[in-house]
């Protein structure tokens, strides 16, 4: 394959102005547990190439054949196609020539399927021993190795591992019923697994829906609210990551998964209070969706997005760079070989302040400390959004008091963000697969943040 991805860039090279080669092989294993019984396995093993050219416009083949002349043919009719007017946009840089890999411990490819039964089946007793219901654990691998080539010098291979772990789980009490889900994962081996302790997390998780199904409403009125890291990781994702992705502000997602409530605005626009800045980094080492370049062969480096509650950057691609004139900023991702990178997050969070957590609590007299949830909502412009507690508890002269069930915020990304006077110290990440494109494309990434205190939250 190496061979043929660099006859397609030659290929393509001398008959478009510009033109790239990316060549992408995933090795996948996933198994689940259901209820007490093996529920499966699923393997596979996917590879191809993408040919992109640049003319009058830029267009793209897609082949996993090995075959020379059937390639050809797909590179033929995306040139063709590239002679038609249309965007020009494909922004170039210093083109690097660069290798790499994680590390990995306990790699993916040696490690016994024996042992991947042995986690989700005894994460599934853990919960039925502890008095949960309808219960599912997933446990999946996967090796990504690819290269990256363009006709301007770029030459970028890699090799990473992922490993993710998703359960859910119902408890009742009486009449209330309570679920939870959980995602984690990293890039790394399965190393991960034991430093991961999932048997605290599960045992935790069953015991605060337990707390959570008897525990009775808060009343309606204002509250402050001390949120966890959990809450403020798909807050930052949520309205923030998804609202500065470029494609969606110029409105070429709107169709597919959103447009974003900053289309239109001024920049730099204020969203909020200066206490407020979010990131997204996806060199943090080990995290969900890390990679040192991106699939375009641009560099990875960490972006503000908002900072001091102001927008600082996007997140771009080579086109949507190249359409404000700016530098690309390693923001193409792409699921797979056969699918266009588009501008993504990876690891996307609130930065830490400068406070202890206890200190966040300190003066509130009547609040909430909403430590995870169970739901959120948010619109397709990124604006009006909703998130229900999961762990939650009353907060009372500064003290953390009674458990309550399912608190509501119900804001907007302005408003929200607006209301935070503190920051906390710490920092946790927590793992999800984000869905955007047409064909929708499930990218791997982080989400997290510190503890985060809001003034004056109207709850009904």
């Amino acid at each position: 394959m190496k061979e043929l991805l660099d006859k397609a860039l030659d290929y393509a090279g001398k008959n478009a102005k510009w033109a790239e080669a990316r060549y992408i092989e995933v090795e996948s294993t996933g198994l689940s547990y259901r209820n007490g019984q093996f529920d499966g396995i699923d393997s596979g093993k996917e590879s191809g190439i993408a040919v992109r050219v640049l003319n009058e416009s830029y267009s793209s083949a897609y082949f996993d054949t090995t075959d020379w002349e059937k390639a050809r043919d797909f590179i033929d009719d995306a040139i063709a196609r590239s002679k038609f007017p249309g965007k020009k946009f494909m922004g170039t840089i210093r083109e690097d020539k660069a290798s790499w890999k994680i590390t990995q411990r306990r790699p993916v490819k040696d490690f016994p399927l024996e042992e991947k039964l042995e986690i989700v089946r005894d994460s599934d007793r853990i919960m039925e021993s502890e008095g949960a219901s309808m219960r599912i654990n997933f446990l999946g691998d996967k090796i990504i190795n690819g290269t990256y080539l363009n006709s301007t010098g770029a030459n970028i291979s890699w090799e990473t591992a992922r490993i993710q772990y998703f359960y859910m789980f119902g408890v009742g009490s009486g009449d209330k019923f309570e679920q939870s889900t959980g995602q984690y994962g990293a890039s790394k081996g399965y190393e991960y697994m034991k430093e991961l302790n999932l048997d605290e997390i599960v045992k935790s998780e069953v015991s605060v829906l337990r707390k959570s199904a008897e525990a009775h409403r808060p009343e309606p009125g204002t509250y402050d609210f001390v949120i966890g890291p959990e809450i403020s990781g798909i807050v930052a994702h949520e309205s923030c990551g998804h609202p500065t992705e470029y494609d969606r502000i110029i409105g070429r997602e709107g169709s597919q998964a959103g447009e974003s409530f900053l289309t239109g605005k001024e920049f730099p626009f204020r969203i909020g209070s200066d206490a407020v800045s979010v990131i997204d980094d996806p060199t943090i080492p080990g995290s969900y969706g890390y990679y040192q370049y991106d699939d375009e062969g641009v560099r990875a480096r960490k972006r503000y997005l908002y900072r001091n509650g102001m927008t600082s950057e996007f997140i771009h691609n080579r086109e949507s760079a190249a359409s404000l004139s700016t530098e690309p900023n390693g923001g193409g991702r792409s699921s797979s070989w056969e699918m266009e990178p588009l501008p993504r997050m990876s690891t996307t969070y609130i930065e830490p302040g400068k406070y202890e957590v206890d200190e966040l609590f300190e003066g509130i007299e009547k609040g909430i400390y909403m430590k995870s949830f169970t739901e959120w909502n948010i619109d397709d412009i990124r604006y009006n959004e909703k998130y229900v507690g999961k762990e939650a508890y009353l907060i009372e002269n500064g003290k953390i008091t009674d458990v309550v069930r399912r608190p509501v915020i119900e804001t907007n990304t302005i408003s929200f963000y607006s209301s935070v006077d503190a920051v906390a110290k710490d920092l946790k990440f927590y793992a999800a697969t984000c869905g955007k494109g047409d064909p929708e494309q499930g990218c791997d990434v982080w989400m997290g943040g510190p503890h985060v205190r809001l003034r004056n939250i109207r709850i009904q």
